[in-house]
C-alpha cells in the first residue's frame, strides 16, 4: 500500500526541519508521495500563531492530495492541526510527535479521528507533560512510544523516522 503523507511542522520550525525531512525520506523510501506545507506566515500571528488558519491550510492540501490513502503526520502544533484535520477528511492514519493535548487557543483541546494513530513523545518534554499525553492516548487506545528526550525530540529524529516507517508498513492494505 502506498499513498500520500502530509507532514506538518511545529511552531518556530519550518517544512525543512530535521524531523519533517526525516519523515519525508522514510515515506518516500516506502513508495509514499509526500508534502510539507509551510505554516510560517500563520505562525507569525501571535504567540501560538493562527491555529484555525493552519487547520484550514492543511484541509485544503488534504482535499487536493494526489493519492490515497492519506496519512497526516506532524510535530507539536503540526500534530495538533493534523488531529483536528483528521475529523474533516478521510485519513488512513495519524503519526503525532510531541502533540499538545490542550492549548490556550481555538480549538482548545486536541481531538482526532478514530484511526490508527502512533504517538512519539518525550519523557522530559518541557512544554507538554508526558502524563497528559499518556492520559489522552489511553482514552483512545493509541500506540504511544515515550523516549528520554525533550519537546523537540532532537535526540530521536532517526528513531521518529524509523517509527514512522514501521507505522506506514502497519497500515491495512
Amino acid at each position: 500500500m502506498a499513498g500520500h503523507v502530509i507532514i506538518s511542522h511545529g511552531l518556530d520550525s519550518g517544512p525543512e526541519a530535521s524531523k519533517a525531512t526525516a519523515l519525508a525520506e522514510a515515506a518516500e523510501s516506502l513508495g509514499w508521495s509526500h508534502e510539507r506545507p509551510d505554516y510560517r506566515d500563520l505562525d507569525a500571528r501571535g504567540e501560538l500563531g493562527d491555529v484555525e488558519g493552519r487547520i484550514r491550510r492543511l484541509l485544503e492540501r488534504a482535499r487536493e492530495a494526489p493519492r490515497q490513502p492519506l496519512v497526516l503526520a506532524g510535530s507539536s502544533m503540526g500534530a495538533y492541526v493534523s488531529g483536528h484535520a483528521s475529523l474533516q477528511v478521510p485519513v488512513a492514519g495519524l503519526f503525532l510527535m510531541a502533540p499538545p493535548v490542550a492549548l490556550q487557543a481555538s480549538p482548545p483541546v486536541l481531538r482526532a479521528a478514530a484511526v490508527p494513530t502512533r504517538i512519539v513523545h518525550g519523557w522530559e518534554d518541557e512544554l507538554i507533560p508526558a502524563l497528559a499525553v499518556v492520559r489522552w492516548a489511553e482514552t483512545r487506545r493509541d500506540l504511544l512510544v515515550l523516549v528520554p528526550d525533550s519537546h523537540r525530540l532532537a535526540g530521536h529524529v532517526r528513531f521518529c523516522a524509523e517509527e514512522f516507517a514501521r507505522f506506514l508498513r502497519s497500515l491495512p492494505a
